[in-house]
């Protein structure tokens, strides 16, 4: 339990709020590769318990973000466009089976992925990069939750594609993208009932994948 949460920080998602935080101390460079994350510090600075502090912690450790030795504490990893775009090819040959299975439900009622295009065409408006992040994200939880398979659906939560796509977005392709346009591709293709969507989602998400 929070001690006593700072204002802007939501009890009931403590966790992620406080993976958001660190993962955008590593994005912007505040903490640098090979440097210490101090959980009492985080703890202290955010006025909440060392609970969710680790726990975010080891979400991130998870993803391989950061990384943790005895006597040594947490550190973040030294990562490279390499291991970013690992996760790239897996996450595209899930969601191209999901676009298959949900190909149907799509094409009757597109709805969940046009709030995400319309959220998204505000956010490119706005160039407002996290927003831009979180639709992004939400146009393809909403693709793979409509393929109605909860094997498929827990496989890519556990991959942490947010985290990855935050990355992506942020650290390796910083210049201005209409996100909002492609992705209304992606639903025209779907409401088309195209037979080759299966692979135009496949192409797409490679085409996210960072260049090395």
């Amino acid at each position: 339990m929070a001690q006593a949460a700072a204002p802007h920080l939501v009890v009931h998602s403590l966790r992620e709020q406080i993976r958001e935080h660190i993962l955008d101390g590593i994005v912007s460079g505040r903490w640098k590769p090979g440097e210490r994350i101090v959980e009492r510090r985080i703890a202290v600075e955010l006025q909440v318990s060392q609970t969710p502090v680790r726990e975010a912690l080891r979400e991130l450790e998870t993803l391989r973000l950061i990384e943790s030795a005895p006597n040594k504490g947490v550190r973040v990893r030294g990562l490279t466009a390499v291991d970013v775009k690992e996760s790239y090819p897996v996450r595209a040959g899930l969601e191209q089976v999901a676009a298959e299975l949900a190909a149907a439900a799509l094409a009757e009622d597109p709805g969940p992925l046009e709030r995400e295009v319309a959220a998204l065409r505000a956010a490119d408006a706005a160039l407002d990069d996290e927003a831009q992040v979180r639709h992004t994200v939400g146009f393809h939880h909403e693709l793979v939750r409509a393929a109605a398979n909860g094997v498929l659906l827990h496989v890519w939560e556990s991959l942490g594609i947010e985290v990855w796509t935050t990355l992506s977005m942020r650290w390796l392709s910083p210049a201005p993208r209409a996100y909002a346009d492609e992705h209304q591709e992606l639903v025209d293709a779907f409401v088309a009932r195209d037979p080759r969507i299966g692979e135009l989602i496949k192409s797409h998400v490679l085409s996210c994948a960072p260049q090395v």
